[in-house]
């Protein structure tokens, strides 16, 4: 599955995260790990909702398939600035990048208790923004995809920058 390391991007690049979807070092969040797939061009997540993440009976709630979409989609786009630029995942300064516009489009119901794999890779890139296209499959079955752009950014002038400094 991961042609380059076996420990997650999301551990290397950033073991001290705290996303509730993808941060190692929340206590009780969801840890999804991103992988380089074997092809090189792909990353790869694997992720097992349990019951609490129900929409209707026996189906996955669409707004978790929107938060595994964007952690793994941003991984991927991170990932991607790293590869691009020749870096390890755990060299500083660390890349960062946030949400621009995330895209969710719902093929089919998604089943609970089935093991789901995302499958992203980037699509193209423009100066600070990277577009990143990810597919949802629960078993062999494709039932989301997601379309969506990051934007690179400086961390500690986003975190003042919403704080009002």
């Amino acid at each position: 599955m991961n042609a380059e390391s076996s420990v997650a991007l999301q551990d290397l690049a950033a073991p001290e995260g705290i996303c509730y979807g993808c941060g190692s070092a929340h206590p009780r969040g969801l840890h999804v790990k991103s992988y380089w797939h074997e092809d090189g061009v792909h990353l790869i997540a694997r992720h097992t909702p349990d019951a609490d993440f129900s929409g209707w009976p026996g189906l996955v709630y669409g707004g978790l398939l929107a938060m595994l979409v964007d952690c793994h989609s941003n991984w991927t786009a991170m990932a991607w600035h790293y590869r691009t630029e020749n870096r390890a995942p755990e060299s500083q300064p660390r890349i960062d990048c946030v949400t621009g516009n995330l895209g969710v489009k719902f093929l089919k119901p998604t089943p609970l208790g089935v093991a789901l794999t995302l499958k992203a890779r980037v699509e193209g890139e423009v100066g600070r923004k990277t577009r990143v296209l990810c597919e949802v499959y629960a078993g062999e079955v494709l039932t989301a995809l997601g379309d969506s752009t990051f934007v690179r950014v400086d961390t500690t002038k986003l975190a003042a920058a919403a704080q009002g400094g």
